[in-house]
């Protein structure tokens, strides 16, 4: 099934991943995948994608207007952040914008109508996710006082994001029902197993990109851009490896902080 849409891979000072390289044109086979609804082929698809967001500073993300519905799904390598929702958030803020660019129709009496949201996050990462196959973070559960009970009479703000494990064998029916979902799952599986046999991560993936092809996994795509697969996938593993380099010595400091800063134990009662 092919969408007519412009891929958001034709920007080419879009900063790609593996991930938006290979679904930035089959995005809407992937959201029929993951949500089991059926497109038709001569569906309209308004790409949405923020191209100016910094590769890897922001989210690894596909944006897509489809059927009324904003679409916002990324992919999440790595450990699962619990602050994506707030994330989407002053995402989906920054492409609400693009609606409202004529300052008097945001002011004017008229109502300005908005496709809804819809926030999907796959995750690969090698740990195992909370939930198994499938995680629902809200963004309700970042406010203060969650957990406690607190109704809100006047009204609130809530996000939702849908987190589904991609991992090879998680969530079988999706990739069942998208080739290439199938394909990247399989793929990524086969790069993790040759690190897994002591090679270095860019020989891991340069030999899994020559596997793919000679069994005719994700054939066509591999052969077009596999040396762009080869320096994106370790760019974006180091990187999250340095993150959570960054994470460890962060938290390692601020014990170190918190034991000078501590007040000594000091007993103010005479002795016995």
């Amino acid at each position: 099934m092919t969408a007519k849409h412009t891929s958001p891979m034709a920007n080419r000072e879009y900063k790609n991943s593996v991930f938006t390289l290979l679904f930035g044109s089959h995005a809407l086979e992937l959201y029929s995948a993951i949500t089991g609804i059926y497109y038709s082929p001569d569906t309209k698809v308004t790409d949405m994608t923020l191209s100016d967001v910094l590769y890897r500073g922001w989210l690894n993300d596909l944006a897509f207007e489809v059927d009324g519905r904003l679409i916002v799904l990324i992919e999440h390598q790595s450990t699962i952040n619990e602050n994506l929702p707030l994330r989407m958030l002053l995402y989906i803020a920054r492409i609400y914008k693009k609606y409202t660019s004529d300052k008097r129709a945001l002011y004017g009496e008229r109502k300005i109508t908005l496709p809804r949201p819809e926030f999907i996050v796959l995750y690969n990462g090698k740990r195992d996710m909370p939930g198994g196959d499938r995680l629902t973070m809200k963004l309700s559960d970042m406010f203060a006082d969650a957990g406690q009970g607190v109704e809100n009479p006047f009204g609130g703000l809530e996000l939702t994001v849908e987190v589904f494990n991609i991992n090879k064998g998680r969530n079988p029916e999706m990739a069942a029902r998208c080739p290439e979902l199938d394909g990247y799952e399989t793929f990524i599986q086969m790069v993790r197993e040759n690190e897994s046999a002591d090679m270095s991560r860019e020989a891991a993936v340069s030999k899994a990109v020559l596997e793919c092809i000679e069994n005719g996994i994700l054939k066509e795509f591999l052969e077009q851009y596999k040396w762009e697969v080869v320096d994106m996938l370790v760019a974006e593993w180091d990187f999250d490896v340095e993150l959570e380099v960054a994470k460890e010595e962060a938290w390692e400091e601020g014990m170190e902080m918190e034991k000078v800063l501590r007040p000594s134990r000091i007993s103010y009662f005479p002795p016995r």
